[in-house]
């Protein structure tokens, strides 16, 4: 079950989303689909929601969203250019007019001396706007808590960019 405050915040995210008149599309991976699932809790959100692409590893990135392998090389995953990718391909693999992107590590494992647990990055494209990117270092938390922060946070961006 999904905690109230992420609930709360995909409801008014979906509400933002109907009123004006904007499909949202989500491209995931350490959250692997939390934020497309929160907006689905809420009844009608066929309305809202387009699609939700679940990029876990790097290949799904590459083929599901376009992103350049190379920038993944040079760059690696969890990345301002690679979270600004994602979000610029769920809006050219999708129908919809805003999307959100988020890539980073939840642990506990995976962590570098530059890139430590906790550590995500957010990409937000709306069609003809430049891509907001967002750096965040929730700490070692726990993978639970960073995924759901990460979480919250990709909601709130979203809430904002309308």
């Amino acid at each position: 079950m999904l905690p109230a405050n992420l609930i709360r915040l995909a409801e008014n995210v979906n509400a933002l989303s109907r009123e004006h008149g904007l499909m949202i599309a989500t491209a995931e991976s350490c959250t692997g689909g939390i934020v497309a699932g929160a907006l689905t809790e809420i009844a009608g959100s066929s309305s809202v929601l387009d699609r939700g692409f679940v990029t876990y590893s790097n290949e799904a990135k590459q083929e599901m969203l376009g992103v350049d392998k190379a920038l993944i090389d040079t760059h690696g995953a969890v990345s301002e250019e690679v979270a600004r990718a994602m979000a610029d391909g769920a809006l050219e693999h999708s129908n919809a007019g805003l999307a959100v992107s988020i890539t980073g590590i939840a642990g506990p494992g995976g962590a570098t001396a530059s890139k430590p647990v906790g550590l995500v990055w957010f990409g937000v494209a709306r069609t003809g706007q430049a891509v907001r990117t967002v750096r965040e270092e929730f700490g070692e938390l726990g993978r639970s808590q960073v995924r759901e922060r990460a979480a919250l946070t990709a909601l709130g961006l979203l809430k904002e960019a309308f």
